[in-house]
């Protein structure tokens, strides 16, 4: 019986938009808002070189499916990959989120990027455009989380 107890209590709670303790729960216009001071934190690490601060920024099942390549599945793995093109590039990036929709713990964003990489070795700084499409996960402590990553770049003969 004080089994059933429990989950009358834990199922009215999450019908109710309240979490543990008797949070409310954000409304979708918080957690957007959550998602984009989330972004600049991202952005910023990027630009930053703040590569601790970036690695904080992912879940630990984490994944980037990138063009040309396998995915790059883990934290660790990402991690890896993002070490070695700091080590290599110095970067400038700018997102444009176009569409932001949250749906429970999941959220996903699409928009554009613009990423200067400039070789630290020297040479010509290299600019990429494109488009993304990130989903995000709330973590238990009610952060947003990157969880899964993709982009495509335009081509050369798109951008002339």
């Amino acid at each position: 019986m004080r089994a059933i107890g429990v989950f009358a209590t834990v199922a009215a709670a999450l019908l109710t938009g309240c979490g543990p303790g008797g949070a409310q729960r954000p409304t979708a216009e918080q957690d957007v808002a959550a998602i984009m001071k989330f972004n600049e934190r991202y952005l910023g690490s990027i630009n930053g070189e703040d590569i601790a601060t970036l690695a904080s920024l992912t879940t630990e099942h984490h994944m980037l499916i990138a063009p040309g390549r396998p995915p790059i599945v883990g934290k660790a793995a990402n991690d890896a990959m993002n070490g070695r093109a700091f080590e290599q590039f110095a970067f400038d990036e700018t997102w444009n989120p176009a569409e932001t929709v949250v749906s429970g713990d999941l959220a996903f964003q699409s928009g554009s990027y613009t990423t200067i990489a400039t070789p630290r070795s020297g040479g010509e700084a290299r600019s990429v455009k494109g488009t993304f499409l990130r989903i995000y996960q709330r973590q238990a402590n009610g952060e947003w989380r990157m969880t899964r990553d993709t982009f495509n770049s335009e081509s050369a003969s798109a951008t002339n």
